[in-house]
């Protein structure tokens, strides 16, 4: 059970690495778009839920992985 640990936590790393990559690449694509204030800070609003849902995610990841690197 506990081996099961590092490779979990490493795909939930790599998932919330992957999130934030997504998230980087939305806001500099809305960037490029030169939308209007109120439409910007809508898209980016949008995206500051995603970005803390994925920095969470690599959270979890991180701990879950070092968790299970100590116990094995």
């Amino acid at each position: 059970m506990l081996s099961l640990l590092v490779p979990i936590g490493t795909a939930l790393a790599l998932l919330g690495v992957a999130g934030l990559v997504w998230c980087i690449v939305a806001a500099m694509r809305a960037r490029r778009l030169d939308l209007p204030d109120e439409e910007m800070k809508a898209r980016l609003s949008k995206l500051l839920a995603v970005n803390l849902g994925a920095l969470a995610v690599a959270a979890i990841g991180l701990m879950t992985l070092i968790m299970g690197l100590f116990l094995t």
